[in-house]
């Protein structure tokens, strides 16, 4: 994933309605009337967010008949996801870091308190 569609995505999941959004399309495909029905907004603000998460690759529009449903296009999670796993090994390692410590120093102060 290029660093310009990760800063995208990560723009898009920055706002709670979007990620609201984002989660009730895990459940299937839905209207836009369907995913804006939660939201106290208008539905030029709902159409807003989904443009953005359309943008971001998101979301995938079709068009059938008159109604334009969308569903979640998770793709761009996966390679956030990938991303965010480097970290993790690195916060891991350090809580296995952490973890080896306080055991020495409770082993240590076992001890002295046998002597």
């Amino acid at each position: 994933m290029s660093a310009d569609q990760l800063s995208t995505t990560f723009q898009a999941l920055a706002d709670p309605t979007r990620r609201a959004i984002l989660a009730s399309l895990t459940s299937g495909e839905k209207t836009v009337s369907e995913l804006a029905e939660p939201f106290e907004m208008t539905m030029p603000a709902v159409t807003k967010h989904l443009k953005v998460l359309e943008r971001a690759n998101l979301i995938e529009r079709s068009r059938e008949a008159q109604y334009r449903p969308c569903r979640l296009h998770p793709q761009p999670l996966k390679d956030v996801d990938e991303w965010i796993s480097e970290y993790r090994k690195f916060w891991e390692a350090s809580f296995d870091r952490l973890d080896d410590y306080l055991k020495k120093i409770q082993t240590k102060e076992k001890n002295e308190g046998n002597d």
